[in-house]
């Protein structure tokens, strides 16, 4: 692809995710929403397992929010820092997911790969992980969609479509400002602490000091990746 088409490519999901923003297409935002809500929470689970611990399963919501559920009683460090951890991995994981799909997307034999190992990853997660009604509905339509890019054999539409999903990944860490510097939150009638939250009480600082780490580490991630997308 043409270093002029892949940035009308950047371009547009851009400015797909501002429209979206509109609340006259909150439906068309719904699934990018949830599919954001599944890297987050995925981020958290695979994080459980790489210190050590259990990734029990996960929940997606209807308003978008989402939980998983996890346990570190195997973990091979102090709970307290597992925990620090794996909260940490949830908020980074949609920078995460992004990066890794847009610096996937410098070759054509990469990008391939890689649509087809996210495509096992959601399938996968749908099987084992997953446990609610919106979760498995909007996945399930996700992982046919990609499925369909791949039997069209095109290059060019895999390539497209993992440097439109990296920035729609990468742009829906927007979407949780609000909540990296929220202190606290009510789920389900109880109080619960937030992600940045967990990480101050497992570990030090502040809810908010933690937030502007994420927030630089995920500018500075999504950075590396684009610079290393467009590097010759």
């Amino acid at each position: 692809m043409t270093k002029q088409l892949n940035y009308i490519i950047l371009a547009i999901a851009v400015l797909v995710f501002l429209l979206l923003q509109l609340p006259y297409f909150a439906i068309a935002q719904y699934p990018f929403r949830l599919l954001g809500t599944w890297f987050h929470e995925m981020g958290h689970g695979l994080t459980a397992i790489c210190v050590g611990g259990s990734f029990k399963y996960l929940e997606i919501y209807e308003n978008g929010g989402g939980v998983a559920y996890y346990t570190l009683s195997n973990a091979f460090m102090p709970i307290s820092i597992g925990n620090a951890i794996v909260a940490i991995g949830g908020l980074l994981g949609p920078a995460i997911a992004g990066a890794v799909l847009i610096a996937g997307a410098k070759h054509t034999k990469s990008a391939s790969i890689l649509l087809r190992l996210l495509i096992g990853v959601i399938i996968l997660s749908l099987i084992v992980w997953i446990r609610s009604y919106w979760g498995v509905i909007v996945l399930g339509a996700f992982a046919v969609l990609f499925i369909i890019i791949t039997l069209l054999k095109n290059k060019k539409i895999e390539v497209g479509t993992l440097l439109f999903l990296g920035m729609q990944s990468v742009l829906s860490s927007y979407l949780q400002l609000n909540y990296l510097f929220t202190k606290q939150f009510v789920r389900g009638g109880q109080v619960q602490n937030s992600d940045t939250q967990a990480i101050a009480e497992n570990t030090f600082g502040t809810y908010w000091m933690w937030a502007l780490i994420v927030i630089v580490i995920s500018f500075y991630i999504v950075l590396k990746s684009i610079r290393f997308y467009f590097r010759k």
